[in-house]
């Protein structure tokens, strides 16, 4: 499975059966690489930076729970097809992570239109996040959801300096303002989705 592929096909989907067989050990071949994807900013916001083998599996994931056979893989690669970067871009699954119900909605009802808030540095740059084609995550009464996805685009000056600069992803909303570094490691990992 190629990290760098654009687009999901009918023809990389796995028979339900071959991906049971395989799954274990596809879902650990994943993680490493999965785990450089991964960016806490602040106490409960994570970043999960998408690419092929992610969205594979969650078309994979998506295919086996709801048993809708081949008439089901048209409509999961219209949805995760769109998260997959396409060279000059990242994205991301931003999760809103609160365990507690109550303090979960409590906390949701301040942070409407975070998605518009989120940023990545590099030097002198700031690259604004705008949320990917999905419906409003963000409700009339002012309650974001606890899931988003977000795009990136850079320039080619950008991916250049990405790979050797110091890189910050951030969140500058009234209620819920934090940043983090991104390790070299992390750099070094998503700098993949530009090629």
């Amino acid at each position: 499975m190629s990290e760098a592929q654009r687009k999901i096909t009918p023809a990389d989907i796995l028979s339900i059966p071959e991906y049971d067989q395989q799954r274990k050990s596809l879902k650990a071949n994943l993680l490493p690489m999965k785990r450089l994807r991964r960016i806490e900013v602040g106490p409960f916001a994570t970043f999960y930076f998408e690419n092929y083998a992610t969205m594979w599996m969650q078309v994979q994931e998506m295919l086996r729970i709801e048993k809708g056979g081949t008439e089901q893989i048209a409509g999961e690669l219209a949805a995760y097809n769109p998260l997959i970067p396409q060279g000059d871009e990242l994205i991301a699954t931003l999760m809103l992570e609160i365990e507690d119900e109550k303090r979960r909605n409590a906390v949701l009802l301040t942070l409407g239109g975070i998605e518009e808030t989120v940023f990545l540095e590099i030097g002198g740059d700031t690259i604004k996040a705008t949320p990917t084609e999905y419906d409003d995550r963000t409700t009339a009464d002012g309650k974001t959801s606890s899931v988003h996805w977000l795009r990136f685009k850079l320039t080619p000056d950008q991916i250049a300096r990405f790979k050797t600069e110091r890189v910050v992803l951030g969140v500058s909303h009234r209620n819920y303002g934090h940043m983090a570094v991104l390790a070299s490691e992390t750099r070094a990992a998503l700098s993949g989705d530009f090629a």
